[in-house]
């Protein structure tokens, strides 16, 4: 098994969102990445601009921020021809790593609009050192840059950002400071390939949370209707919970609730209903350990919303 650590630049519509081609809102131009042996130590390097065809003009952002110009990606391989190559060179076994979430979608993403998204099957287990960084080292969840993790870190800033084989390196020197206990306990599911069936339904356990993932539905009201997006279980014993809280929502995408476990005490629910590229729809929903103060806290949100919603259909 080998750790695959990538980053990638890429350009957008350079004639405003309202122009861009449908399904491909980010259109990759680079690729780099390194491999770590499983002592997490780098054994090899990858790196391939790429030829655009969708958004041949640069984006003033993207010259600002890759400094790449078109004549460097005018001698670049077709995006078939890079993934392929990088894909052959990471391997049957590899495991992936980013930092943040984007660049696994953006990946993905490419490869369905190209036609090629065969060659890797999701939902994609990875570790997003961003979210490694955080629990290993802070207390907030604060989404830090990469910049901001070598500066803590104290790490030489031998290269520079926004290139993708430097920030490749960069994500992967961070990554090799990371206890093992945190990698072990902190894998993340990226769900752009979401589950289509019942049987391919993700059910996840971690260190002090859970996860589930559903297969696909018509509507949001149809996937929150379902008894097992409704349902809450203990992440530490997989009981059924009984509900202090019951789910409820400031807006249509993120739902909240508090249940209680005889043996483990509160936990707190989250689920977020999630929009396919197809216009279907699927859930996530997380159960974590809690506490009274958080439920609480979370009663009165909830209080505080059904009073502005009594005091809105009052007026």
């Amino acid at each position: 098994m080998n750790y695959i650590v990538f980053d990638l630049e890429w350009n957008q519509c350079p004639k405003g969102k309202k122009r861009e081609v449908p399904g491909l809102p980010f259109e990759i131009i680079e690729i780099g990445a390194v491999k770590l042996n499983s002592k997490r130590e780098i054994i090899d390097k990858f790196h391939c601009l790429i030829k655009p065809v969708a958004y041949r003009k640069l984006h003033f952002m993207t010259k600002e921020i890759v400094r790449v110009t078109e004549e460097d990606l005018s001698h670049g391989r077709s995006f078939p021809k890079a993934v392929r190559a990088f894909l052959k060179w990471a391997g049957p076994e590899a495991v992936f790593a980013t930092w943040g979430q984007s660049d696994l979608t953006e990946l993905q993403r490419n490869m369905k609009y190209h036609k090629v998204l065969e060659l890797l099957k999701g939902p994609l287990y990875y570790y997003d050192v961003q979210k490694l960084f955080a629990i290993n080292y802070e207390v907030s969840k604060v989404q830090r840059s990469l910049e901001y993790g070598i500066d803590y870190l104290k790490l030489e800033k031998k290269l520079d950002f926004h290139r993708a084989l430097s920030d490749a390196y960069y994500t992967a020197e961070i990554f090799q400071t990371i206890s093992s206990e945190v990698v072990n306990a902190s894998e993340s599911i990226n769900v752009y390939q979401n589950p289509k069936s019942k049987l391919g339904e993700i059910h996840a356990v971690y260190n002090g949370y859970s996860r589930y993932v559903s297969r696909e539905f018509s509507s949001k009201e149809e996937a929150f209707a379902d008894k097992e997006v409704q349902t809450t279980q203990c992440c530490c014993c997989e009981k059924l919970a009984r509900k202090k809280i019951r789910w409820f929502s400031a807006n249509s995408k993120n739902y909240y609730c508090v249940a209680v476990c005889p043996t483990h005490g509160y936990v707190k629910g989250k689920i977020r209903i999630k929009k396919t590229d197809e216009g279907r729809y699927f859930v996530v929903k997380t159960i974590k350990v809690s506490s009274e103060s958080e439920m609480l806290e979370i009663k009165r949100k909830k209080d505080a919303l059904t009073a502005r919603r009594r005091e809105k259909r009052n007026t």
